[in-house]
């Protein structure tokens, strides 16, 4: 199969390609043996999961750091611009993943591709676009590109290794641990688009201690707004993380201060319930244990921690804007 796709901001240019069952690309014409096994196979089939995820675009986060980051790093923009492709297809194709091991329903207010196209075939799609992801980043021509991509991409998948074993053995992890998997798992494509940055950058300060404390904010406030946001509620479901049996950072918070011989959170947890009513109780009574306090409070120590290690490093308006409107989803709370 060839790797022929174009790109254009940030995701493939689908063609409709022939191929060749052992991998040589044809020109629609038959072969001349006819014992020659081929077969014709449009690419838009192939990557119809991933594209029907991008019909309802995220918020562009990672594209807003990249452009942050290079504030400091100040990189060609034609290598940005690759390196913002990059990132953008392994998130989309990761999350394809993702909502297959976390047997989730909705992702961006439609339901998730698998329920659409199948398991096999998302599978399959999102691991091509994973590779289709090195093929571009190998066009930067620098001898570091693929063991830094494959690096970050293995500290991803070791994150979310701990994330679903944590899970399938309903094993509570400490907070620490839970930090120790958010920073191998988050932090693996933000590291990813960073360090491929500074490759071409001269600046090359220790950019990990504001890469770690990011991947943190990111993944916890996320947490929070999985339980606790009407948007998020409108766009994946009330509350999915209890219906994934996932140890989210307040769900965490919940479980470890309980007081003696109650195991509600944990008992539902275990359960996987849909029952909208189960998990409003669940959330109502993580509210009277503080575990959502507590999380409001943990996001606002990161968010001043971030903005502490952005002006050790000189500062940077495009960081302190995209802070200020993430921290809208809890500054209610808090106010």
């Amino acid at each position: 199969m060839i790797l022929s796709s174009e790109y254009k901001h940030g995701k493939p240019n689908l063609r409709c390609e022939t191929f060749h069952q052992w991998g040589s690309p044809r020109t629609g014409q038959l072969p001349s043996s006819s014992s020659s096994l081929f077969i014709l196979f449009p690419l838009q089939i192939l990557m119809e999961p991933y594209s029907y995820i991008l019909q309802i675009p995220g918020k562009q986060v990672r594209m807003k750091l990249a452009t942050a980051f290079n504030y400091w790093l100040q990189i060609p923009d034609d290598k940005l611009q690759v390196i913002m492709e990059v990132t953008q297809m392994l998130h989309n194709a990761s999350l394809l993943i993702d909502d297959i091991e976390d047997n989730s329903i909705l992702r961006r207010g439609i339901p998730v591709a698998h329920h659409i196209f199948g398991v096999a075939h998302t599978i399959n799609s999102a691991n091509y676009v994973y590779f289709l992801g090195l093929e571009k980043a190998m066009t930067l021509e620098h001898p570091e590109v693929t063991k830094l991509f494959t690096k970050q991409v293995l500290e991803l998948h070791r994150g979310q290794g701990m994330d679903i074993h944590w899970r399938d053995t309903y094993s509570c992890p400490s907070e620490e641990e839970y930090k120790d998997m958010v920073i191998k798992k988050t932090g693996g494509l933000f590291g990813l688009a960073v360090k491929l940055m500074q490759l071409f950058s001269q600046n090359q300060s220790d950019l990990k201690p504001l890469l770690d404390t990011l991947g943190l904010y990111f993944q916890i406030r996320d947490d929070y707004a999985n339980m606790a946001s009407k948007e998020y509620e409108a766009n994946k479901s009330l509350a999915e993380d209890l219906t994934e049996g996932k140890f989210s950072f307040p769900i965490i918070h919940a479980i470890q201060h309980s007081p003696a011989g109650d195991n509600q959170v944990m008992n539902i947890l275990r359960q996987r319930t849909s029952d909208i009513e189960v998990k409003k109780y669940c959330v109502q009574h993580m509210q009277h244990l503080g575990s959502f306090e507590y999380t409001r409070t943990v996001l606002v120590q990161l968010e001043e921690k971030l903005l502490s290690q952005i002006e050790g490093l000189g500062g940077n308006s495009h960081f302190t804007s995209l802070l200020q409107a993430l921290r809208q989803c809890y500054q209610e709370e808090i106010s």
